[in-house]
């Protein structure tokens, strides 16, 4: 069993390189005891425990594919029925496994555990009912390469399976709990989420932090979700780091131990953020355009080395969007894009002016490798004058799979590979 703790140590101070260290996040399904009475089961999203004299105290429960495995891991490591479940937000891969904990209680005949969370957790919930088909349709964008190896996210039917637990207790601000003995207090920050639960835990000095600290850089700018809130992010980092905390317990990515390492890795977080939005905000004060202002807000590439901010999840120029789109709305400045010709209007005169939508596209190949970005535009052009060449669509996927190649964070690579599927599926002979 790998020492988790001694890991993350390792990595932090530099005796051991990230890429030597494996994947921070892992998927694997075992349950490691990080403390005495403290567990963690290491999954999609993690679940981490902790004994009380009620009972199991358990945050998040992983995903709908994955809660029935974290509770066998935890039933090889305890008997004891689970008091209570807190959601540290509403996201599927953290509240999607509560169904298989219902059923543990159910199949041994115990009380079926409380469910806390932050009051806006239901209405995400709701929100999720209402827009399904879109979160499915994204899910499957971003996470698609999970469930090709066997990691799936929704149980197929739903974006959120039916039997998904809705909190019992919520709270609003702040919310001191004693279970068992056990005192834990819970606190609302917006980060990821507008529902965002962290924890303290003073007998153990303990967090746990749910999604603010992931072990790369922050998820601020998703490009296919809701609004992100780096401002409040930024200020629930150094709340946290202020506590003297000795014990970090993210839900993805490693345990951490010491007070000065996890300080450390929470104000980097909290700088990187403040960073992005001075940046952007004061351009948009200047009068900027979003055009200009992604391409100048740029963060350092030394600091985007280090083991806990590298952007292989999300990256800083989506942040950067997402700062325009909370303080600026939709209107990127550009005139021409308030009330925009359709695309394939725009596109035919283009490839028109350029000789022909074949043209665009041998352009596109002939730079994507030293202008990526500038080739993408071309190749869309010229598939979109022309939507039914099937020559078109096998240069399209060619220059969206090199440039999934070329981008270090999931997201970029999860839409560029999409963009490549849809083309190659183009080029299938119709089923019979």
């Amino acid at each position: 069993m790998t020492d988790l703790l001694q890991l993350s140590t390792d990595v932090i101070d530099g005796r051991l390189g990230a890429e030597e260290a494996g994947p921070m996040n892992r998927i694997n399904f075992q349950l490691s005891e990080i403390a005495d009475g403290v567990a963690m089961v290491e999954a999609f999203s993690h679940c981490v425990l902790f004994e009380s004299e009620a009972g199991l105290v358990a945050f998040d429960t992983s995903s709908p594919q994955g809660g029935a495995r974290v509770v066998e891991a935890i039933r090889g490591w305890r008997k004891t029925p689970f008091h209570s479940l807190v959601y540290t937000h509403g996201h599927l891969d953290h509240v999607g496994g509560s169904g298989a904990f219902m059923a543990d209680a159910d199949t041994s005949r115990q009380p079926r555990p409380q469910v806390i969370g932050h009051e806006n957790v239901p209405a995400r919930f709701d929100r999720y009912q209402f827009t399904d088909g879109y979160n499915q349709v994204i899910n499957q964008r971003q996470f698609g390469q999970f469930s090709r190896r066997g990691y799936n996210t929704t149980d197929g039917n739903s974006f959120l399976p039916g039997n998904t637990a809705r909190p019992d207790v919520t709270y609003r601000e702040q919310l001191d709990l004693q279970i068992g003995g056990l005192d834990i207090h819970l606190h609302h920050a917006k980060g990821e989420t507008d529902d965002h639960t962290w924890a303290w835990l003073p007998a153990r000095k303990a967090i746990c932090a749910g999604d603010f600290f992931i072990w790369c850089f922050p998820n601020a700018g998703n490009p296919q979700k809701v609004q992100r809130f780096p401002v409040e992010w930024a200020a629930a980092m150094r709340q946290m780091a202020d506590q003297g905390a000795e014990l970090f317990l993210p839900a993805h990515g490693l345990p951490i131990a010491g007070a000065r390492r996890i300080r450390q890795v929470l104000t980097d977080v909290a700088e990187c953020l403040e960073f992005l939005v001075r940046e952007t905000v004061s351009r948009m004060n200047e009068g900027a355009r979003l055009d200009e202002i992604i391409h100048e807000v740029v963060i350092d590439k030394a600091t985007l080395e280090k083991p806990y901010l590298r952007p292989i999840y999300d990256e800083p120029e989506f942040v950067v969007r997402n700062i325009w789109r909370m303080y600026g709305g939709w209107y990127d400045g550009n005139p021409a894009h308030l009330k925009p010709a359709p695309d394939s209007q725009l596109a035919a005169e283009l490839a028109n002016l350029a000789g022909g939508p074949g043209v665009l596209a041998d352009r596109a190949l002939a730079l994507v490798e030293r202008d990526p970005r500038l080739a993408c535009h071309l190749i869309e052009f010229a598939v979109q004058a022309a939507p039914d060449d099937k020559d078109l669509h096998t240069k399209r996927a060619e220059i969206y799979q090199q440039r999934r190649t070329l981008e270090s964070s999931l997201m970029a690579k999860g839409i560029f590979g999409a963009a490549a599927n849809e083309s190659k599926a183009q080029l299938e002979p119709p089923e019979a």
